[in-house]
């Protein structure tokens, strides 16, 4: 009992505090086979069933909207930011867009952006081996979509593969403490709801509703739709670019979903390219969204992908 209760303890202060785990991360390997922690899912599992909740609430064509919204922007903040910026590096921007893009891809609910990036960086020094902790080869599909960052093992940040963006106090602040965003994030959804409620009440939506379909039914459709990436995108699809050394594939629907990410082959052929699909008919929404943003002054030096790269492939 007081083993369970200590255990529960340090999860829970592990949820208020992510660095309350981080010690372990960086004095050992990092074991991709760990056991599924309940006890560490039970946000992801809440989440999930909240979505029932829609049955009470109903649904409104504002809702629905807002739920649409808030997808598109969170897997592009995923995309763009968390993966293109964050783990790759492949623009640059000032020091307060980085800011801006850390607390926009934090409205996901995917955790800190240093914690996604570091394990992101791992998964291609180690990509489908036992060491890489997301992969469906060694592990199995449910594994690599979500049981991976359910592990006692995986929780903690490992600083030591993110050096460049650990010298940020900011950022280190939002993903110790990376609840903040999202509860602030839900919270704001709740009152815009009851704000529509009040002013606009022919819209016929409320906070609840809002809360269920633009926070929790829109957050698992982003989980799941960029979860694919890390298990689909290692099982079906074409490959390419054969000698990169591990099963990464190019997969359209997942591409679809995941404004370009799906050109999984790809990015592990040149990890550190802003653009993923190589070829004129390999959509990359991604890719497009980050092109304005540099025209606009936001971003500058995106790393394009060298034409002998793409020649590599064939037709």
């Amino acid at each position: 009992m007081k083993t369970a209760l200590r255990n529960f303890r340090s999860t829970f202060l592990a949820w208020v505090d992510s660095d309350a785990a981080v010690a372990s991360a960086d004095a050992g390997a990092q074991n991709a086979a760990a056991k599924f922690h309940w006890v560490r899912c039970l946000p992801f599992l809440l989440i999930h069933l909240g979505c029932l909740a829609a049955f009470y609430t109903g649904v409104s064509a504002a809702a629905a909207a807002v739920a649409l919204f808030w997808y598109f922007f969170r897997v592009f903040s995923l995309t763009g930011f968390y993966h293109r910026y964050f783990s790759h590096r492949a623009y640059k921007t000032s020091r307060a867009w980085q800011f801006v893009f850390a607390v926009c891809g934090m409205t996901a609910i995917q955790r800190g952006p240093l914690w996604w990036a570091a394990h992101h960086r791992r998964h291609h020094l180690h990509s489908d081996t036992g060491e890489d902790a997301h992969s469906p080869i060694t592990n199995g599909i449910w594994w690599s979509h979500f049981g991976w960052f359910a592990s006692r093992e995986n929780f903690p940040t490992r600083y030591s593969a993110v050096p460049d963006l650990a010298r940020y106090p900011e950022l280190v602040f939002l993903n110790r403490f990376d609840w903040v965003v999202p509860v602030v994030f839900l919270a704001a959804l709740y009152g815009f709801g009851e704000w529509l409620a009040a002013a606009h009440p022919s819209l016929q939506t409320n906070g609840a509703q809002m809360f269920v379909w633009g926070g929790l039914i829109s957050t698992v459709a982003v989980y799941h739709a960029t979860f694919c990436v890390n298990s689909l995108c290692h099982l079906f699809g074409a490959r390419p670019y054969k000698e990169v050394g591990d099963e990464s594939r190019n997969n359209w629907l997942v591409a679809f979903l995941t404004f370009g990410e799906g050109w999984h082959n790809n990015h592990h052929r040149f990890p550190a390219a802003a653009r993923q699909g190589f070829r004129w008919w390999q959509v990359d929404i991604t890719y497009l969204i980050l092109l304005l943003m540099s025209k606009a002054g936001i971003i500058h030096s995106l790393k394009e992908v060298p034409p002998e790269v793409i020649k590599e492939a064939g037709n």
